[in-house]
């Protein structure tokens, strides 16, 4: 029996010009035990198969998957405090019907304020959170064309989280090699 397919929300709080983050509720686990292990050695990730600028390429078979899933991957910690740090996960859906962009930010941050992204100098919106772990929250969104085409041509995205609803913490990361990257999941 396979998992239902998650249904796409539309996120209210998105920015000023309606743009458009896509809560996505999870349904499965694609990847979930094993790529977002953050605060474990890189090995416990997946294999790297290649590295694409800024980005590697991991993949590993889920529990009681038949196949094996690729995620593209970069692990980033805010410069300023190196304890506040996040994994950002790429990947597209065992069926090929979806793809997606996901977050695993820190314990602690709050949960009603989302996680913004902002690619470049443009405000992209918020995402919710949909879930948290032992290791941190996880806030997914649907990665459409537009923002899948604004990643593959920016230089930096930056994602916040809020740990009060006034002091909102950007952790940049770098869009170098994305594009090869993404091309190259399988």
């Amino acid at each position: 029996m396979s998992p239902q397919q998650p249904q796409p929300v539309r996120d209210r709080r998105a920015g000023r010009s309606g743009n458009k983050i896509v809560n996505l509720v999870a349904a499965g686990g694609i990847l979930l035990g094993s790529l977002l292990q953050a605060s474990l050695p890189a090995s416990a990730q997946g294999e790297v198969r290649s590295t694409h600028g800024d980005w590697q390429m991991r993949c590993d078979t889920p529990p009681g998957a038949s196949n094996e899933q690729c995620a593209l991957i970069q692990n980033v910690t805010a410069s300023d405090r190196e304890n506040v740090g996040l994994s950002v996960i790429i990947l597209k859906t065992a069926d090929k019907q979806a793809r997606i962009l996901r977050v695993l930010a820190p314990l602690g941050v709050l949960l009603p304020s989302g996680l913004g992204l902002r690619v470049d100098s443009e405000d992209i919106g918020r995402a919710g959170f949909v879930r948290c772990l032992p290791n941190g929250c996880i806030a997914e969104v649907i990665l459409e064309d537009e923002l899948l085409s604004k990643m593959g041509s920016g230089t930096n995205a930056t994602f916040i989280i809020f740990q009060t609803p006034e002091e909102g913490i950007g952790i940049p990361i770098s869009l170098n090699g994305f594009s090869e990257g993404f091309n190259a999941l399988p």
